[in-house]
């Protein structure tokens, strides 16, 4: 099967049901409004090729075993205050009200609005020998609305409070045993991991109703995202500091 041409992404399908979103913009995959709208288009490309109520599931994966993505480009939004509106917060709101399964395959470094942007798949596999997941904004005097709704909802809340308010770098073995992560897998082996998660978890969406079922979950998050998404009412604060 072919696919289209997308900036900073490619997609390929190692077998039937399975798709791989594999970001490749330097630096560090990090989500501008342009980059954001591409792995959303991205994900309309293959929610259209699977068809509706057909088995399928989709992988998000980094190009390298250093980073998956050090979230939000800050420097945008410094200049460009309604860069979350237009980019961010819509790529988490498709991925929560998404048709098909979704894995994060985390193969490095998930910093900041990466975080959420994991939590909004349905399944995370983390590298077991390098990288860190952690969500710094105390440490960056940085807010941004909904920014821990879905730590509460997908974390316990010893865990989300390690989260949001220490912002504690988990390594794979700390991120599973947080809860965090699902599966943690050395580079060589990480995506065989998420393709064998990804074939037994595409059978779910046959039905039609997964994503109607995950909103029952997640919805209260799912809503928080949709009220900020394109809505320029509102100027969000600038963060304090940098990474």
């Amino acid at each position: 099967m072919s696919f289209p041409t997308f900036e900073h992404l490619t997609i390929s399908s190692p077998e039937p049901t399975v798709y791989i979103v594999t970001m490749q913009k330097p630096p560090e995959n990090r989500l501008t409004v342009a980059f954001a709208q591409t792995i959303i288009s991205a994900l309309r490309f293959i929610e259209t090729t699977i068809g509706p109520d057909k088995p399928g599931c989709v992988i998000i994966e980094g190009s390298d075993a250093k980073f998956w993505c050090t979230g939000v480009d800050l420097e945008e939004s410094a200049r460009n205050p309604f860069a979350g509106a237009d980019g961010f917060y819509p790529l988490l709101a498709t991925l929560l009200d998404y048709p098909f399964p979704t894995i994060a395959l985390l193969t490095g470094h998930t910093f900041g609005g990466a975080g959420p942007f994991s939590l909004s798949c349905d399944y995370r596999v983390m590298n077991s020998e390098r990288g860190f997941w952690c969500m710094p904004p105390v440490d960056l005097g940085l807010h941004f609305d909904g920014i821990g709704a879905l730590a509460k909802l997908k974390l316990r809340p010893q865990v989300a409070r390690r989260v949001l308010l220490e912002a504690h770098r988990f390594t794979g073995v700390e991120a599973l045993e947080a809860g965090i992560v699902d599966e943690i897998a050395p580079p060589s082996e990480m995506q065989a991991v998420a393709i064998r998660l990804a074939r037994q978890h595409a059978q779910r969406a046959r039905m039609g109703v997964y994503g109607l079922l995950r909103n029952e979950l997640w919805g209260d998050a799912l809503e928080k995202f949709r009220r900020v998404s394109y809505a320029h009412r509102k100027r969000p604060a600038p963060p304090r500091a940098k990474i």
